[in-house]
């Protein structure tokens, strides 16, 4: 029987669980092989002691926080229809506007003092206001989508997340030198679209190519290596010598998550 032209098909519920469940099976799988190749050397002192568990769990609680702080806004402003004047804006205005947004209250809040709580608490919310404005228009994409890229990017970060805590201390802070210049890589090709011309289609293939799965290899790494640091620094805000500052810390994570 042939389908009416004003008929629209239904999704096959079968084929979407069989999917869920490769996901997820995918996901348990990497979560166990990651764990197994490169957490061999687990920690030398008996496990997390209490300062650092208590303060990874509270860097934890402020990038959730301000994940949620971001969707949430990002979900209102698209409502209002902030996404469309932003889709009609100048790129080149946009992304100068929102780089400095970002940049300024990010540094401005790294700066601040934590014992200042209510400069250090505006200037978070600042930016991560900043980031929803930027992020808004993914709402005109299925929210089915949106949501399984959520999943897939709590499923990778958490599995990397935990074996940047449970791993030997210090094992994975290395790799900030050449995470840095994985990054600066990222961020150029992402621009390659703003500057080559539509008839390079090579070139922009292969550009969001080193966008797309460059991205995920990079900020994976930086997972690994901010998870780490944060424990570093409890090691060193429990002898005294820096400010304890998880809201100082999330702000990294959150960094990891969104990109």
């Amino acid at each position: 029987m042939k389908q009416s032209p004003l008929e629209v098909p239904r999704p096959n519920t079968a084929n979407l669980k069989g999917r869920l469940l490769y996901a997820g099976g995918v996901v348990g799988a990497t979560v166990i092989a990651t764990n197994f190749i490169f957490n061999r050397e687990t920690r030398e002192d008996g496990g997390m002691p209490v300062y650092e568990r208590e303060y990874l769990n509270d860097t934890f609680l402020h990038t959730g926080l301000g994940v949620g702080i971001i969707g949430v806004a990002a979900q209102a402003l698209h409502r209002s229809g902030w996404s469309y004047r932003l889709m009609a804006t100048n790129p080149w205005v946009v992304l100068g506007v929102g780089l400095a947004t970002s940049i300024g209250t990010m540094y401005g809040c790294v700066a601040t003092n934590p014992n200042n709580y209510v400069q250090k608490y505006t200037l978070w919310t600042g930016f991560n206001l900043a980031q929803a404005a930027i992020l808004s228009p993914l709402f005109f994409m299925n929210p089915a989508i949106l949501a399984q890229a959520g999943l897939y990017t709590v499923a990778m970060m958490g599995s990397i997340a935990f074996v940047g805590a449970t791993a030997k201390q210090e094992k994975y802070l290395y790799l900030g030198g050449p995470l840095l210049a994985g990054v600066a890589l990222v961020a150029v090709s992402s621009l390659a679209p703003l500057v080559l011309p539509a008839t390079a289609a090579r070139t922009l293939l292969w550009s969001e190519r080193i966008w797309l799965y460059g991205g995920l290899a990079v900020f994976g790494g930086f997972t690994l290596y901010d998870v780490q640091k944060v424990l570093h620094h409890a090691r060193l805000a429990e002898r005294g010598i820096i400010a304890k500052d998880p809201v100082n810390e999330s702000i990294a994570l959150e960094l990891d998550f969104l990109n």
